[in-house]
Protein backbone atom coordinates (compact mmCIF):
# COMPACT_ATOMS: atom_id res chain seq x y z
CA UNK A 1 0.00 0.00 0.00
CA UNK A 2 1.35 3.44 -0.94
CA UNK A 3 2.16 6.03 1.69
CA UNK A 4 -0.70 8.52 2.15
CA UNK A 5 0.49 12.00 1.17
CA UNK A 6 -1.61 15.03 2.10
CA UNK A 7 -1.30 18.73 1.30
CA UNK A 8 -2.93 21.15 3.72
CA UNK A 9 -3.59 24.36 1.80
CA UNK A 10 -4.40 27.65 3.47
CA UNK A 11 -7.13 29.74 1.87
CA UNK A 12 -5.40 32.87 3.24
CA UNK A 13 -2.36 33.88 5.22
CA UNK A 14 -2.89 33.29 8.91
CA UNK A 15 -5.45 30.55 8.35
CA UNK A 16 -3.71 28.29 10.85
CA UNK A 17 -2.42 25.90 8.21
CA UNK A 18 1.01 25.37 9.75
CA UNK A 19 -0.45 24.85 13.21
CA UNK A 20 -3.02 22.40 11.83
CA UNK A 21 -0.29 20.50 9.98
CA UNK A 22 1.85 20.26 13.12
CA UNK A 23 -1.13 19.12 15.21
CA UNK A 24 -1.90 16.40 12.68
CA UNK A 25 1.72 15.29 12.66
CA UNK A 26 1.78 15.12 16.46
CA UNK A 27 -1.41 13.07 16.37
CA UNK A 28 0.16 10.56 13.99
CA UNK A 29 3.25 10.40 16.19
CA UNK A 30 1.10 9.75 19.25
CA UNK A 31 -0.47 6.86 17.34
CA UNK A 32 2.96 5.33 16.76
CA UNK A 33 3.27 6.40 13.13
CA UNK A 34 6.23 8.01 11.42
CA UNK A 35 5.40 11.24 9.60
CA UNK A 36 7.38 13.80 7.62
CA UNK A 37 6.16 17.39 7.35
CA UNK A 38 7.49 19.41 4.42
CA UNK A 39 7.21 23.19 4.21
CA UNK A 40 6.04 24.56 0.86
CA UNK A 41 5.36 28.00 2.37
CA UNK A 42 8.80 29.35 1.51
CA UNK A 43 7.79 32.96 2.08
CA UNK A 44 6.49 32.72 5.65
CA UNK A 45 8.73 29.86 6.86
CA UNK A 46 6.31 29.12 9.69
CA UNK A 47 7.28 25.50 10.15
CA UNK A 48 10.77 26.58 11.24
CA UNK A 49 9.31 27.95 14.49
CA UNK A 50 8.42 24.38 15.47
CA UNK A 51 12.01 23.14 15.13
CA UNK A 52 14.14 23.12 18.26
CA UNK A 53 17.75 24.18 17.90
CA UNK A 54 19.73 25.54 14.99
CA UNK A 55 18.53 24.97 11.43
CA UNK A 56 21.33 24.52 8.93
CA UNK A 57 20.01 22.71 5.84
CA UNK A 58 16.39 23.29 4.86
CA UNK A 59 13.84 22.48 2.19
CA UNK A 60 14.95 25.36 -0.06
CA UNK A 61 18.50 24.00 -0.02
CA UNK A 62 17.05 20.66 -1.09
CA UNK A 63 15.10 22.38 -3.86
CA UNK A 64 18.15 24.10 -5.33
CA UNK A 65 20.29 20.99 -5.07
CA UNK A 66 22.61 22.18 -2.31
CA UNK A 67 21.80 19.39 0.14
CA UNK A 68 20.11 16.01 0.34
CA UNK A 69 16.60 15.61 1.69
CA UNK A 70 17.63 13.55 4.70
CA UNK A 71 20.02 16.24 5.94
CA UNK A 72 17.18 18.78 6.04
CA UNK A 73 15.03 16.68 8.39
CA UNK A 74 14.69 17.63 12.06
CA UNK A 75 13.01 15.23 14.47
CA UNK A 76 10.59 16.77 16.96
CA UNK A 77 11.32 15.94 20.59
CA UNK A 78 7.73 14.93 21.33
CA UNK A 79 7.25 12.18 23.90
CA UNK A 80 5.40 9.89 21.50
CA UNK A 81 5.97 6.32 20.26
CA UNK A 82 6.16 7.44 16.63
CA UNK A 83 8.53 9.72 14.74
CA UNK A 84 7.65 13.29 13.76
CA UNK A 85 10.17 14.93 11.45
CA UNK A 86 10.09 18.45 10.00
CA UNK A 87 11.65 19.67 6.76
CA UNK A 88 11.27 23.44 7.21
CA UNK A 89 12.00 26.45 5.05
CA UNK A 90 14.64 28.63 6.70
CA UNK A 91 16.75 30.51 4.20
CA UNK A 92 18.04 33.91 3.09
CA UNK A 93 16.06 35.78 0.47
CA UNK A 94 18.49 34.95 -2.32
CA UNK A 95 17.99 31.20 -1.89
CA UNK A 96 14.26 31.62 -1.41
CA UNK A 97 14.09 33.31 -4.80
CA UNK A 98 16.06 30.52 -6.48
CA UNK A 99 13.94 27.86 -4.78
CA UNK A 100 10.79 29.32 -6.33
CA UNK A 101 12.05 28.80 -9.89
CA UNK A 102 10.21 26.07 -11.85
CA UNK A 103 13.06 23.53 -11.85
CA UNK A 104 13.73 24.02 -8.14
CA UNK A 105 10.05 23.79 -7.31
CA UNK A 106 9.88 20.46 -9.12
CA UNK A 107 12.56 19.19 -6.74
CA UNK A 108 10.01 19.64 -3.98
CA UNK A 109 7.95 16.92 -5.64
CA UNK A 110 10.99 14.66 -5.61
CA UNK A 111 11.41 15.36 -1.90
CA UNK A 112 7.78 14.38 -1.26
CA UNK A 113 8.38 11.09 -3.08
CA UNK A 114 11.58 10.56 -1.07
CA UNK A 115 9.67 11.16 2.15
CA UNK A 116 6.99 8.71 1.09
CA UNK A 117 9.68 6.03 0.80
CA UNK A 118 10.91 6.71 4.35
CA UNK A 119 7.79 7.50 6.39
CA UNK A 120 4.32 6.09 7.05
CA UNK A 121 2.73 9.45 6.19
CA UNK A 122 3.72 12.69 4.49
CA UNK A 123 2.11 16.08 5.18
CA UNK A 124 2.88 19.25 3.24
CA UNK A 125 2.21 22.74 4.60
CA UNK A 126 1.05 24.77 1.59
CA UNK A 127 0.27 28.51 1.43
CA UNK A 128 -2.52 29.99 -0.70
CA UNK A 129 -1.73 28.87 -4.23
CA UNK A 130 0.14 31.63 -6.04
CA UNK A 131 3.69 30.36 -6.71
CA UNK A 132 5.55 27.39 -8.15
CA UNK A 133 6.30 25.56 -4.85
CA UNK A 134 2.60 25.49 -3.92
CA UNK A 135 1.64 24.21 -7.36
CA UNK A 136 4.30 21.49 -7.23
CA UNK A 137 3.22 20.46 -3.74
CA UNK A 138 -0.35 19.99 -4.91
CA UNK A 139 0.63 17.84 -7.87
CA UNK A 140 3.09 15.78 -5.81
CA UNK A 141 0.55 14.48 -3.26
CA UNK A 142 -2.52 12.36 -3.65
CA UNK A 143 -4.84 14.12 -1.18
CA UNK A 144 -5.69 17.77 -0.61
CA UNK A 145 -7.45 19.66 2.17
CA UNK A 146 -8.23 23.36 2.30
CA UNK A 147 -7.75 25.09 5.66
CA UNK A 148 -10.04 28.05 6.30
CA UNK A 149 -10.34 30.10 9.49
CA UNK A 150 -13.87 30.53 10.82
CA UNK A 151 -13.84 34.21 9.92
CA UNK A 152 -15.70 36.21 7.29
CA UNK A 153 -12.46 36.55 5.32
CA UNK A 154 -11.80 32.82 5.50
CA UNK A 155 -15.31 31.99 4.33
CA UNK A 156 -15.10 34.54 1.50
CA UNK A 157 -11.73 33.32 0.19
CA UNK A 158 -12.55 29.62 0.34
CA UNK A 159 -14.29 29.48 -3.09
CA UNK A 160 -11.30 31.14 -4.77
CA UNK A 161 -8.81 28.58 -3.47
CA UNK A 162 -11.22 25.75 -4.16
CA UNK A 163 -11.35 26.94 -7.77
CA UNK A 164 -7.56 27.16 -8.05
CA UNK A 165 -7.19 23.57 -6.87
CA UNK A 166 -9.72 22.45 -9.48
CA UNK A 167 -7.82 24.39 -12.17
CA UNK A 168 -4.67 22.48 -11.20
CA UNK A 169 -6.52 19.16 -11.38
CA UNK A 170 -5.96 18.74 -7.64
CA UNK A 171 -9.45 19.26 -6.23
CA UNK A 172 -9.93 19.57 -2.49
CA UNK A 173 -10.95 16.34 -0.81
CA UNK A 174 -12.11 18.19 2.30
CA UNK A 175 -12.27 21.55 4.06
CA UNK A 176 -10.91 22.04 7.58
CA UNK A 177 -12.28 25.03 9.48
CA UNK A 178 -10.03 26.40 12.22
CA UNK A 179 -10.68 28.46 15.37
CA UNK A 180 -14.33 27.50 15.28
CA UNK A 181 -14.74 28.19 19.00
CA UNK A 182 -13.79 31.88 18.76
CA UNK A 183 -16.48 34.27 20.07
CA UNK A 184 -16.80 35.89 16.64
CA UNK A 185 -16.51 32.67 14.61
CA UNK A 186 -18.65 32.40 11.49
CA UNK A 187 -19.88 29.33 9.68
CA UNK A 188 -17.57 28.02 6.94
CA UNK A 189 -19.86 26.60 4.29
CA UNK A 190 -18.94 23.08 3.24
CA UNK A 191 -16.47 22.50 6.09
CA UNK A 192 -15.93 18.79 6.75
CA UNK A 193 -13.97 19.23 9.98
CA UNK A 194 -14.11 21.87 12.71
CA UNK A 195 -11.07 22.53 14.91
CA UNK A 196 -11.10 24.73 18.03
CA UNK A 197 -8.25 27.17 18.53
CA UNK A 198 -6.33 25.27 21.20
CA UNK A 199 -3.43 26.49 23.29
CA UNK A 200 -1.19 28.92 21.34
CA UNK A 201 1.92 27.04 22.47
CA UNK A 202 0.81 23.57 21.34
CA UNK A 203 0.79 21.05 19.97
CA UNK A 204 -2.39 20.25 21.88
CA UNK A 205 -2.63 16.88 20.14
CA UNK A 206 -0.08 15.55 22.62
CA UNK A 207 -2.62 16.04 25.44
CA UNK A 208 -5.55 13.62 25.04
CA UNK A 209 -7.60 15.73 27.46
CA UNK A 210 -7.42 18.87 25.32
CA UNK A 211 -10.42 19.94 23.26
CA UNK A 212 -8.34 20.10 20.09
CA UNK A 213 -6.80 16.61 20.26
CA UNK A 214 -9.90 14.49 19.45
CA UNK A 215 -11.03 16.91 16.74
CA UNK A 216 -7.64 16.72 15.03
CA UNK A 217 -7.56 12.93 15.36
CA UNK A 218 -10.97 12.63 13.70
CA UNK A 219 -9.82 14.86 10.85
CA UNK A 220 -6.59 12.88 10.38
CA UNK A 221 -8.44 9.57 10.29
CA UNK A 222 -10.84 10.86 7.64
CA UNK A 223 -8.27 12.67 5.51
CA UNK A 224 -5.75 9.83 5.48
CA UNK A 225 -8.30 7.02 5.70
CA UNK A 226 -6.58 5.42 8.68
CA UNK A 227 -7.67 4.13 12.08
CA UNK A 228 -5.34 5.57 14.69
CA UNK A 229 -6.91 3.73 17.64
CA UNK A 230 -6.36 6.67 20.00
CA UNK A 231 -8.20 7.05 23.28
CA UNK A 232 -9.62 10.30 24.59
CA UNK A 233 -11.21 11.18 27.89
CA UNK A 234 -14.99 11.40 27.77
CA UNK A 235 -16.24 14.65 29.37
CA UNK A 236 -17.70 14.01 32.79
CA UNK A 237 -21.20 14.87 33.89
CA UNK A 238 -20.06 18.04 35.61
CA UNK A 239 -18.23 19.12 32.45
CA UNK A 240 -21.36 18.60 30.37
CA UNK A 241 -23.52 20.48 32.84
CA UNK A 242 -21.00 23.29 33.29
Amino acid sequence: MSTPTLALVGVAGGAGTTRTTVEMAATLGRAGRSVAVLDAAFGTQGLATHVRGRITDDVTAVAVGETAFETALYDADYDVPGRVSFCPAHAPFERLARAKAPDAARALGTAVADAADRFDHVLVDVPPVAANPAVEALTAVDRHALVAPATRRGADLLPRQRGRLRDLDAPADAVVATRTDAPDAVSVEGADHALPAGDPVGPDALDPESALAPAVAAAVEALLEVDLDLDFEEPGLLDRLG
